[in-house]
């Protein structure tokens, strides 16, 4: 089992920035990748960054590109999801997830096998 533990959501205006964390416990080894997703009211979740077990492959969602920012610390066991330029349009609990198999799909949510709780963001205009 691998337990996934987001922080540091909050309240933020528009043009602001903050920077999520995911940190891994349990049986951490085996992991080819994590991914954040995020899902508003009434909207269904969506992918927003993903990022390899080496850090060396990254990907985003169209929206998010040149805004946010996806890296990793092995060393941590965390992953870091750095947002800039907010927008009210990004408010949404934000989840982060433990892919365990090889996909080409990393966006597909049920691509991943191991989900955290979910952190609150909300940019305010």
């Amino acid at each position: 089992q691998v337990q996934l533990v987001e922080s540091g959501g909050g309240l933020v205006q528009a043009g602001g920035s903050l920077r999520l964390s995911c940190t891994a416990s349990g049986h951490t080894f085996g992991s080819l990748g994590t991914g954040w997703f995020r899902q508003a009211p009434g909207k269904e979740r969506e992918f927003v960054a993903g990022i390899s077990w080496t850090g060396g492959s990254t990907y985003y969602a169209n929206s998010m590109k040149g805004r946010f920012t996806i890296s990793r610390d092995n060393a941590k066991n965390t992953v870091y999801l750095q947002m800039n330029s907010l927008k009210p349009d990004d408010t949404a609990v934000y989840y982060c997830a433990d892919r365990r198999r090889f996909s080409i799909r990393v966006g597909a949510a049920e691509e991943y096998d191991y989900w955290g709780q979910g952190t609150q963001v909300t940019v305010s205009s």
